[in-house]
């Protein structure tokens, strides 16, 4: 018997580490490492937004989503940049922003040898 026996995590656990996606959605090809991610997936297909803003009437599929949401209505910029003052809600917007500094240019053009900081 494994060290997880039946447990549910067990499947969760070896995913991580084999890349094993072992969750698959009941409405689509969509297979996940964990139950948890296809949870808020599933909620895609279903149209659950369990999630409500307290300050307005936006609804979100997931906790993340509402945190970041909310952070409209707050102003909270948490993500503060390293080689100037700007700050952002998301640290997306962030990681795009850090390009105008470091000068990466992660996306190339399919037709030529030009390179982008960001998708046009």
């Amino acid at each position: 018997k494994s060290y997880w026996g039946t447990h549910t995590g067990e499947k969760s656990y070896w995913g991580t580490h084999t890349g094993e996606k072992s969750y698959k959605c009941e409405y689509c090809d969509a297979r996940f490492r964990h139950s948890s991610v296809l949870k808020v997936h599933v909620r895609t297909h279903t149209g659950e937004k369990p999630y409500k803003c307290e300050h307005c009437d936006v609804k979100t599929i997931d906790k993340s989503s509402l945190i970041k949401h909310v952070r409209i209505h707050t102003g909270e910029k948490p993500y503060k940049c390293d080689h100037c003052s700007a700050e952002f809600r998301i640290v997306q917007s962030l990681k795009k922003h850090v390009r105008i500094h470091t000068g990466e240019k992660p996306y190339k053009c399919e037709h030529c040898d030009a390179k982008f900081n960001q998708v046009s």
